[in-house]
């Protein structure tokens, strides 16, 4: 796994330190915060793949769509930018939402693009990716 400095600006784009920004979200299994909407769950979502975090990742996923396993040292990938384009539902009283984006990375030598419509749903008061609601596309 990767480190990120606790006081540099948080990978998501945010611009609050990683400790007070995703950080919390990643160390949820030891302190019990979890991201309150499903855009903050995206987004720390996207940092997690900056640092390689795979328990996080599959903590995250919904065990209805998770994989088995993730691996994703040695893949070269270096995650640059993250832009949200749009978020529909998703909110703190919300049940099910959907987050728009752009991952910008650079991967074996080349400028790559995900965009996708990632969905995700609340159960038990957390929020879980359940996986891509189409627009997907690596450009």
């Amino acid at each position: 796994m990767r480190e990120v400095d606790a006081q540099a600006p948080c990978p998501c784009g945010w611009g609050e330190p990683y400790a007070a920004c995703c950080g919390r979200y990643h160390a949820g299994g030891l302190t019990g915060e979890h991201a309150p909407t499903a855009e903050a769950l995206m987004r720390s979502r996207y940092s997690a793949f900056v640092r390689e975090d795979e328990p996080y990742l599959l903590r995250t996923w919904d065990p209805a769509t998770r994989p088995a396993a993730l691996d994703l040292t040695g893949s070269g990938t270096r995650w640059r930018r993250l832009l949200v384009l749009a978020t529909t539902a998703g909110g703190p009283f919300d049940d099910t939402g959907t987050v728009e984006f752009e991952a910008h990375a650079r991967a074996g030598g080349r400028r790559d693009v995900q965009h996708e419509v990632s969905a995700f749903r609340r159960a038990g008061g957390r929020w879980f990716y359940t996986g891509p609601a189409g627009g997907v596309s690596g450009d």
